[in-house]
């Protein structure tokens, strides 16, 4: 039983609660930035387009497919006047299919696409090479104005190029042409040669007496010049 005088109040509460609740539950997530690096809505003839037509689960927004959750699927950038890649695109690290046709782009670094691992169709200028080379792909071909990158390999299978990981490390793709070797369980530090686990209490109780003793250090030197004038 309610005690006396908060009848009113629980029974508003009760109301409003599940209707916040539905209201949060279908608001849509927020709008990657990268979505809007490029004004106006995607091209109807973009690859991005097509991809994202085909799913019901997605869904156009600016310039990104998205799903429900605002994870990126597609990104359309084609005809957006871009001569580089900014940090901003690291967004777009989920996404499957990448349209950058059309942009008077000079060069793309293969490190721009790091963690691009779920990446499967990327359509460039025709003037850039598909990151990572002919051996990253299972599929490029080059039409009129742009060449499309069809089929991200994973370069740990390769035996083209075979990866060399250090013994106690394994291979694990990063991206179309790029990987990074991970220590297997047990091993940790250079080369994975420190048997055992990382030790994660003693290093972060030693980073954080160094940061308070830094601090405090600081403090009292900004104390000192502030009664000094």
């Amino acid at each position: 039983m309610a005690p006396v005088g908060l009848g009113p109040t629980v029974g508003w509460l009760s109301r409003a609660v599940p209707l916040l609740l539905a209201l949060s539950a279908g608001r849509a997530p927020a709008l990657p930035e990268v979505c809007k690096y490029c004004p106006g809505p995607a091209h109807h003839t973009s690859e991005v387009d097509h991809y994202c037509n085909r799913t019901q689960e997605f869904k156009m927004r600016a310039r990104c497919c998205l799903t429900k959750q605002g994870t990126i699927v597609g990104l359309d950038l084609q005809n957006c006047s871009l001569k580089e890649l900014d940090p901003l695109f690291a967004e777009a690290h989920s996404a499957i299919v990448l349209d950058l046709q059309a942009n008077p782009l000079l060069n793309i670094s293969t490190s721009i696409f790091r963690n691009f691992t779920e990446l499967q169709m990327l359509v460039l200028p025709l003037n850039i090479d598909c990151p990572g080379g002919y051996h990253a792909w299972d599929n490029i071909t080059c039409g009129i104005d742009s060449c499309t990158c069809q089929g991200q390999r994973s370069p740990c299978n390769s035996s083209v190029e075979p990866v060399l990981c250090p013994e106690n490390a394994y291979c694990v793709p990063d991206g179309p042409g790029l990987f990074q070797c991970l220590c297997t369980s047990g091993f940790h530090g250079y080369k994975c040669l420190r048997e055992g686990s990382f030790p994660l209490l003693m290093f972060s109780g030693i980073l954080g007496t160094t940061t308070f003793c830094i601090s405090i250090l600081l403090w009292g030197t900004q104390l000192r010049k502030i009664k000094a004038s």
